[in-house]
């Protein structure tokens, strides 16, 4: 079973995003900032992040560098999904490492596809 960092500050948005991966069959480790994400990848292995941009204390772009300064999460996937829709931010989350961008409200069908697909790609 793979498994799935879920960073957002949103409680309901986290709820949202757990509920469909658990429902596709992955295991989901919740986080409600770019500082707890850091610390709980930290102490364990994952096999791919999905992150929201603006967050308290630590950002997703942020959080994005600092996984990809990480030896064991220098090719981890790490998407962003955020209200955030322009080209300027995109462009900073390719710049940190992020793998991709998603954009909120999200479909979760095609959410799951998107991940599915990106896991896919590792192997």
């Amino acid at each position: 079973m793979h498994s799935i960092l879920a960073v957002d500050d949103s409680a309901s948005m986290r709820q949202m995003v757990s509920f469909t991966l658990k429902g596709a069959g992955f295991r989901v480790i919740e986080a409600a900032d770019g500082q707890e994400a850091y610390e709980k990848a930290r102490g364990q292995r994952v096999d791919l992040v999905l992150t929201d941009q603006n967050m308290p204390r630590m950002d997703g772009i942020t959080l994005v560098r600092h996984l990809r300064g990480l030896p064991s999460y220098a090719t981890t996937p790490i998407l962003i999904l955020t209200t955030e829709s322009g080209d300027e931010m995109k462009e900073k989350g390719r710049a940190a490492g992020a793998t991709g961008w998603l954009v909120k409200p999200f479909d979760p069908n095609k959410l799951i596809d998107v991940i599915r697909r990106v896991i896919r790609s590792l192997s």
